[in-house]
């Protein structure tokens, strides 16, 4: 510590403000409570508060300066008028804050930054600008407080946590304690308030769940006939035209054509397009009424018909295999 002490005086007196700030800051942090004693540490910190006044640091140098004033009476005339020198010099520039706390022990927090130490009066220093302030204590309520800091301004501050209400505790504590004292019998709970259904209630629900699990298999099975068709469309145009390239060809060679010569198989082709055609238009159609009536129903009231489910369970699960595509659905209604 002695080291850094002689190397900030050096740097000090040299005019070099960054290195003797350097110095002092490690000769503050090496400082030990056991070994030095409160005038070292005073000296201490008001000889690097005067390093951050020449660096225009002030909120820090306040900060150090106020620490090191605390223990004015242990300081020499000579340094303790330095040191109130630079801590008027810094208090030009920031705010302070002087702040009360009640209860003392209650939890603050400025700028979102917990102060570690718990006491009724704080002082702290603020860059101008808006700041806020927030303290809690166990069973009592929240305070919160904002406030414009103005340079070379003072602002006093008080926050007082009322106690929290209780009583809202106690009555569902005793009103618990009452319902499992009285028998099953005696009690005469009141009715809960109805609320508004769910529209996957009850078996319209059930429908609900079919129709959209319906119309999307169907779109999606319309879909893949449509696509199926068009592929066989390409193929059937790509032997037409190679049908139509032999020389022998003629327009009206396949108007009694048997089934197993080109003829056939182009005429098989235009059938199997036409059926996967027509069935994924059929699909898709199908699967775009059920979406628009699944629709519908959430914005359809069903209670005028006064039936329950028999069953509130379906089980919707999809079927592909070789020969079919879909979606099997199970219940019971």
């Amino acid at each position: 510590m002695k080291d850094h002490v002689r190397r900030g005086q050096r740097a000090r007196n040299a005019g070099q403000w960054v290195e003797a700030h350097a110095a002092y800051k490690a000769a503050f942090d090496a400082a030990d409570p056991t070994t030095s004693t409160e005038r070292e540490r005073a000296e201490l910190a008001g000889e690097l508060g005067l390093c951050e006044v020449a660096l225009h640091r002030y909120r820090d140098a306040a900060e150090h300066l106020s620490r090191s004033l605390e223990q004015r009476e242990a300081l020499p005339d000579a340094l303790r008028r330095r040191f109130e020198a630079g801590q008027r010099e810094a208090a030009k520039h920031i705010a302070t804050l002087v702040l009360g706390v009640d209860p003392p022990d209650a939890e603050v927090f400025i700028d979102g930054e917990r102060i570690d130490q718990v006491a009724r009066t704080y002082t702290r220093f603020f860059e101008p600008g808006k700041h806020m302030v927030r303290a809690r204590a166990p069973g009592r309520e929240e305070a919160l407080h904002s406030f414009l800091a103005v340079a070379g301004a003072e602002h006093e501050i008080t926050m007082q946590l009322p106690r929290a209400a209780a009583s809202s505790a106690k009555e569902a504590s005793s009103a618990k304690e009452t319902a499992t004292a009285a028998p099953a019998s005696a009690r005469r709970l009141p009715a809960a308030r109805a609320q508004a259904p769910s529209p996957w209630a009850s078996w319209p629900g059930t429908l609900r769940i079919t129709g959209i699990a319906v119309s999307t298999a169907g779109v999606a099975v319309g879909t893949i006939l449509i696509v199926r068709a068009g592929k066989l469309d390409d193929d059937l145009s790509a032997r037409r035209d190679l049908l139509q390239a032999e020389p022998s060809s003629s327009a009206s060679m396949c108007w009694h054509a048997p089934r197993n010569s080109p003829c056939g198989e182009l005429a098989r082709l235009q059938d199997a397009r036409n059926t996967y055609g027509r069935a994924g238009l059929a699909a898709v159609i199908t699967g775009g009424v059920l979406g628009a009536m699944t629709a519908a129903s959430f914005f359809t009231d069903f209670s005028f018909l006064g039936v329950k489910p028999a069953g509130d369970r379906v089980n919707v699960s999809p079927v592909a295999n070789g020969s079919e595509i879909g979606a099997r659905i199970e219940g019971e209604w």
